[in-house]
């Protein structure tokens, strides 16, 4: 059975295909070329919703989209055909995403942000200098022995967990069923009260569906103690971002570094900007699909064999 795919040149690509299948490459911010509407299967990662609107509408013959993002909200946004089977790019960001969260992470710890701004002012910092306390009980400045909360247990925090223990942080994961993975405990979320109160970090890597929308709300953030701070690299849509600004301000949470936003690029009058111990990143976390190659290649032949896909996502 032959098979049209689409490539989108936002990434170089050059997956190993059956001489059956043609690779076709296109513009991801442009609408689809008339040459490639009858294509089965569309490779998503840089398309804007406009895009895959269009592509959702003009690819008749369409039976797989595979997005390289880990999260395929937008591309379940599109509107493409119930039997339209899309995978994602569930562990491609592992590596990458693991790697920024502990940046931020010790941004936080070590007040980067702070020193940085001194540094802009040519000031001295000697607060964040020089002799420093062994312990730092009701502080989050070191993740030895930080309490780590990562709310969203799957391949990254899998990657992630073990980067904080190797620096003596203590951590325990969130998802919807609780068990052991890696050799980390995992709680449920219906558990959460009883753990957010002995967190000093909570990071949050959530994908964004109707249940997960304000996840860490008013309440949630209530049970934090006044000096935990809170990381976000899942999706914006999952934090109350008014609520968790509310907080930092009256000194109820330690404070915030944010990779996403619900509105993104974050507009330039958002409060968040000015907030010191707010830390921004541009949705910088991933952005690097790592063995995006393999992963089409294994689809593709699934795909052609009748044969299950891998990161198929529930519709």
């Amino acid at each position: 059975m032959s098979l049209k795919i689409l490539l989108p040149t936002t990434i170089p690509l050059d997956p190993r295909l059956p001489a059956d299948v043609t690779a076709v490459s296109y513009d991801p911010h442009q609408p689809l070329p008339e040459h490639a509407v009858d294509a089965g299967a569309l490779v998503a990662w840089g398309n804007s919703g406009e895009m895959l609107r269009d592509a959702a509408r003009r690819l008749g013959s369409l039976r797989w989209v595979q997005t390289l993002a880990a999260g395929p909200d937008q591309v379940l946004a599109a509107g493409f055909a119930p039997d339209v089977v899309i995978t994602s790019g569930r562990s491609l960001h592992d590596g990458p995403v693991a790697e920024h969260t502990l940046a931020l992470v010790l941004a936080a710890a070590r007040r980067l942000h702070r020193l940085t701004r001194a540094q802009i002012g040519r000031r001295w910092a000697g607060e964040l200098g020089g002799i420093q306390p062994i312990t730092t009980s009701g502080d989050f400045r070191t993740l030895r022995d930080a309490r780590v909360l990562i709310w969203g247990f799957g391949s990254i925090a899998g990657t992630l967990a073990p980067l904080l223990t190797a620096l003596g942080a203590h951590v325990t994961g969130v998802a919807r069923t609780a068990g052991e993975r890696g050799g980390h405990r995992v709680i449920s979320v219906e558990e959460l009260p009883g753990e957010l109160p002995a967190t000093d970090l909570l990071i949050m890597i959530l994908p964004s569906v109707d249940a997960t929308r304000h996840a860490l709300d008013t309440a949630r953030i209530a049970l934090l103690p006044a000096h935990a701070w809170v990381v976000n690299v899942g999706r914006g849509s999952t934090v109350d971002a008014s609520a968790l600004l509310g907080a930092i301000r009256a000194g109820r949470l330690g404070g915030a570094a944010l990779d996403v936003f619900e509105d993104e690029p974050l507009p330039a009058g958002s409060p968040l900007w000015e907030e010191t111990d707010v830390i921004i990143s541009p949705h910088a976390a991933g952005g690097r699909p790592l063995g995006a190659d393999t992963l089409i290649a294994e689809n593709v032949r699934a795909l052609l064999e009748g044969a299950p896909l891998r990161n198929v996502v529930d519709r």
